[in-house]
């Protein structure tokens, strides 16, 4: 019996104090401001700040090779994904041509 109200004190005491600091975890960081108020992802934002002062300092290399191998994917989309949607389309109830892939084939530019 003396265990259980010792068990259940604590189990109180941890619940009642588990959320009182103040801190924000283990090791307090700085904040440190945007260099614009815009975000990277905002068109605009090219507008109103220097994209090479936001630009990493070492930027990623495989984005390089995702520059080279990008008219490999185009040439690829344009030789085969597109034909065979178009070839899908033709006849929808023997190739599975769903209004999903007709949605998706229709935004493409």
């Amino acid at each position: 019996m003396r265990g259980l109200a010792w068990s259940s004190l604590i189990v109180v005491v941890l619940l009642v104090t588990g959320c009182s600091s103040t801190r924000q975890g283990a090791i307090e960081q700085d904040y440190v401001a945007p260099m614009s108020i815009y975000s990277v992802m905002d068109a605009t934002s090219l507008v109103y700040s220097d994209p090479k002062a936001a630009a990493p300092a070492n930027d990623n290399p495989y984005r390089w090779f995702g520059f080279l191998l990008h008219p490999v994917g185009q040439l690829l989309d344009y030789g085969i994904n597109r034909p065979l949607y178009a070839i899908a389309s033709a006849a929808p109830y023997v190739f599975g041509y769903t209004s999903e892939d007709a949605m998706v084939d229709s935004q493409r530019r």
